[in-house]
């Protein structure tokens, strides 16, 4: 399966362990609940998949690559300690506690959370001493003596043994105490995701171009070429952070990334044709509403390829805006939230003590998600911010004395309405951006398979289907509607010539 069903899998089977009876007794007893064993080849995405599917689930997450473990960290390092037997004493060897099993115990000091994910990455590539342990691991939940918390859920993975030549096969009696899920690459699901995490236009346009290209290993002359899906996310991070620093770019740097000489010469060359596209399109003025003749002209004459492009950067810009109006949202329904709690407790202490009180909870609770790794960099970002607006007003109201809760909350509400009025004019301009867009791509190509792609992309991405879902879009709502409308027509016409080809062959 694709990894989007198997997140889907991991969090439905998570929900099931998990589930009480009216005793507060797990439905599934623990020594009935499985470890997942996700098999699949390295970098599409098997870790990310678990820190969605923790933070979808409300629970925490420790993850562990055992290839890094000897196996005194896994199991513990023995000492001796007294016993009695038969009314003899005897000294006997004990494990102190697993590595592992305290980052458990950890987790559950800092977060608060009592449940949730444990996941071993790279399980059936362990060192030959370290393999019994494993098996233990997955046979009887524990390492040593020391057994994984009620409620924690065992999740491993490993790589089919065509990408490693270190791995080890389970034996039929681990595998039978296992929910094995097989997962493959699929470039059309990764997609989604890397439109919310903001990968790089020029990489989701060349692999929407040459999709083979997305993930491939092959074994040659010079030993093994590969390209994942990890491969492409961190290449695209590096890219970002180039380009903000006008750092240089070349095929070496690329390499880097795109362990595939053929395939990363291909995108360098793709990259710098791209980054001329940019300074030929002029795209922010074209989201402006400034339509260029020119590029109207070119973009009509111009190969499929390239047409492509230019739609790529038009959604990649898009992404960018609609995605800063996402996140000023969520700033700024926190913070509202926040006021809302301020204003119903103004009779329990003064204004600004409650702010303060207010912005630390924000925080506090900000932090546990961070330790259960349940927000994502910008989220907490948004967050944060919404806290240090707090308080910024219990300082401003500190030092002016003000006479009253109610004068005080009167000000802070002035300054809150100006803060959604900023968002409601960023609204408006994302808003013009994309009627522009679609301005554009009317008049360069009408309704054509060019518009079937630039509303397919929009409704691929997260951003920008938050977005028009939130706010609306005339342009959309009408090209969206005609676009189905053709669709529709062109499969009757299908449905039509299908039929007509059977009665010629029974006649």
């Amino acid at each position: 399966m694709n990894i989007l069903r198997a997140k889907q899998e991991i969090i439905r089977t998570v929900q099931a362990y998990l589930a009480k009876d009216e005793d507060g007794q797990y439905l599934i007893p623990s020594v009935h609940q499985r470890p997942i064993l996700l098999m699949g080849p390295p970098g599409i995405g098997k870790t990310a998949i678990m820190e969605q599917a923790a933070s979808a689930c409300g629970i925490s997450l420790v993850s562990y690559t055992i290839t890094h473990h000897t196996r005194q960290s896994a199991i513990g390092l023995p000492y001796l300690t007294k016993r009695q037997y038969g009314g003899k004493e005897m000294t006997i060897t004990e494990y102190t506690m697993s590595e592992i099993i305290a980052s458990v115990h950890d987790k559950i000091e800092e977060t608060g959370l009592q449940e949730g994910i444990l996941f071993i990455d790279e399980i059936n590539c362990v060192s030959e001493t370290l393999a019994p342990t494993m098996l233990q691991f997955l046979q009887r939940k524990s390492f040593g003596s020391h057994h994984v918390p009620a409620g924690w859920v065992i999740v491993a993975a490993g790589n089919p043994p065509e990408y490693n030549k270190s791995v080890r096969d389970f034996d039929v009696v681990t595998l039978d105490r296992l929910k094995r899920i097989d997962v493959r690459e699929d470039y059309d699901v990764w997609k989604k995701y890397a439109y919310r995490r903001q990968i790089h236009a020029a990489i989701l346009s060349y692999l929407d171009i040459k999709k083979q290209h997305f993930y491939t290993f092959e074994t040659t002359v010079d030993g093994q070429a590969f390209v994942t899906a990890r491969g492409w996310e961190d290449l695209s991070q590096f890219l970002l952070a180039c380009e903000k620093l006008n750092l240089p770019i070349d095929e070496s740097v690329i390499l880097e990334y795109i362990q595939h000489p053929k395939i990363a010469r291909d995108f360098a060359a793709y990259y710098d044709l791209f980054q001329k596209y940019q300074s030929d399109y002029h795209v922010e003025e074209i989201l402006a509403g400034n339509l260029p003749a020119s590029a109207i002209e070119r973009l009509q004459g111009a190969p499929f390829d390239e047409r492509l492009s230019v739609i790529g950067m038009l959604i990649g810009r898009l992404t960018v805006t609609f995605s800063a109006s996402y996140y000023l949202d969520m700033q700024i329904t926190t913070l509202f939230e926040s006021l809302k709690s301020v204003k119903r407790r103004m009779e329990q202490d003064t204004l600004p003590t409650l702010l303060t009180q207010e912005a630390a909870r924000v925080r506090e609770k900000l932090s546990a998600r961070q330790k259960a790794s349940a927000v994502d960099r910008r989220e907490a970002a948004a967050i944060l911010k919404s806290a240090q607006a707090l308080e910024a007003d219990a300082h401003m109201l500190s030092a002016e004395a003000i006479r009253s809760n109610e004068d005080g909350f009167a000000k802070i509400s002035e300054r809150f309405q100006q803060d959604v009025a900023d968002m409601d004019a960023q609204t408006e301009q994302a808003s013009a951006m994309l009627e522009h867009a679609f301005d554009f791509l009317t008049k360069t190509f009408g309704k054509s398979q060019e518009m079937v792609v630039f509303v397919t992309e929009l409704n691929t991405n997260f951003f920008c289907t938050w977005f028009i879902g939130q706010n609306g879009s005339e342009a959309y709502t009408r090209c969206n509607k005609e676009l189905m409308i053709g669709k529709q027509k062109q499969e009757l016409m299908g449905d039509i010539k299908k039929i007509h080809s059977f009665l010629t062959v029974l006649e």
